[in-house]
């Protein structure tokens, strides 16, 4: 154990073993508030909680099943905040037409409550943002179909949520919807917040047009995204891969 960390017994009933990870999931989580994702370590992650690294490795296979697991939490949490924000939304007659005005508004709301939201977990963004090109990357068969089977829930939640919120809006539409707004999400994160070097750059009054917002950003996609399924779009795409 690391000098001056906490002390911490074998976790040894269900109660224990489910407070050891969610410290050591909290830490994480604290660690990514001061650090990009690529600079965590599993070491100074189990300096933090006050354990050695191999008995981190009790709970969690590496430092990616760690981050894998708040990417998941994340979106759970995600969704039922959504949830209860489309909840509030005033009921829509069925059997409007993609060109109403009621339809229009809806859509408008829905994608402005996506936008703003999801601009106010940078930590889910973040992890979304290099979950295929980091994430994914040191996880052994098991942990990656567990959690490709969760990613794959959460859309077919957000899907259900969208279809009860927005008369008109079919099972395919939907599934094509969500899978695109997931990848302009893990896109549209890393150009938004650029490096330091970047964002000097940008200083540059030249490049005042390449400057990209998320949450805006993200709402403009949304709102055309979801236009263009309502008007038929999706009827000819393949079928999305989470």
């Amino acid at each position: 154990m690391t000098h001056g960390a906490p002390h911490f017994q074998r976790a040894r009933s269900p109660e224990q073993r489910e407070t050891r990870r969610r410290a050591i999931l909290d830490a994480a989580a604290a660690m990514m508030a001061e650090m990009p994702v690529a600079d965590i370590s599993l070491r100074e992650l189990s300096r933090r909680v006050g354990l050695a690294k191999s008995n981190v490795l009790r709970y969690f296979e590496s430092r990616e099943e760690v981050l894998l697991e708040l990417l998941d939490s994340g979106w759970t949490e995600w969704l039922a905040a959504l949830a209860r924000e489309l909840q509030a939304l005033p009921a829509l007659p069925a059997g409007l037409g993609a060109d109403s005005a009621e339809t229009k508004q809806r859509v408008d709301a829905i994608a402005e409550a996506m936008a703003r939201s999801l601009a106010d977990r940078p930590l889910l963004c973040e992890l979304a943002s290099v979950t295929a090109n980091m994430l994914e990357r040191n996880v052994s068969v098991p942990v990656a179909r567990r959690f490709k089977i969760a990613a794959m829930n959460s859309m077919a939640v957000l899907q259900k949520l969208l279809r009860d919120h927005l008369p008109g809006l079919d099972e395919a539409s939907a599934e094509q919807f969500t899978a695109a707004s997931s990848v302009m999400v893990a896109g549209l994160w890393p150009l938004a917040n650029p490096p330091s070097t970047v964002v000097a750059a940008y200083e540059d009054p030249t490049l005042a047009a390449a400057r990209v917002g998320f949450e805006d950003g993200l709402r403009a996609f949304l709102t055309a995204q979801l236009t263009g399924v309502l008007h038929g779009g999706a009827r000819s795409a393949p079928r999305p891969s989470y």
